[in-house]
């Protein structure tokens, strides 16, 4: 699936994830065992743009100096199904057993660098001349914002 852009060229469509089955069937045909179904989909991860800095009043440099970058992705969702031979014995309570995660929307935010200037404001009690200050210097913390889940269940 492709959008035309305004000049005629074309470009990709953005996906959330990219589905991927995982191909056991040679375990199947090799050992002659029943092997579980696994379908997945990778996360495409979309960078957005850095929060814009802050001017506060009393400060030379913006805090954060280094702003945070959101990351956004979709953890796709996951399919596990596995068969259950002699659930209880006998050949007739056969059944499978299945794990689902359902897509869930996932965001992270990277650090922040926050970076004092070694100088005061120019004081006007001093003409105008500024004052030396201890620098800061630190990291506003990472973030990670979702809700995976998962389903367990038995056919």
């Amino acid at each position: 699936m492709t959008c035309m852009a305004a000049a005629g060229a074309a470009t990709p469509a953005v996906a959330d994830s990219v589905p991927v089955g995982v191909p056991l069937d040679a375990v199947k045909t090799t050992l002659g065992v029943d092997t579980p179904r696994v379908a997945t989909a990778v996360p495409v991860p979309v960078v957005g743009a850095p929060e814009a800095p802050v001017h506060h009043t009393g400060d030379l440099l913006p805090s954060p100096l280094l702003p945070s970058l959101p990351v956004t992705t979709q953890l796709g969702s996951t399919l596990v199904g596995a068969p259950v031979p002699n659930l209880l014995g006998d050949p007739k309570t056969d059944a499978e057993g299945s794990l689902e995660s359902p897509a869930t929307d996932l965001l992270a935010r990277t650090p922040g660098a926050v970076v004092g200037a070694p100088l005061t404001m120019p004081d006007g009690s001093n003409y105008g001349i500024p004052n030396l200050t201890t620098p800061k210097l630190g990291l506003t913390t990472p973030e990670l914002i979702g809700a995976p889940a998962a389903l367990l269940g038995l056919r």
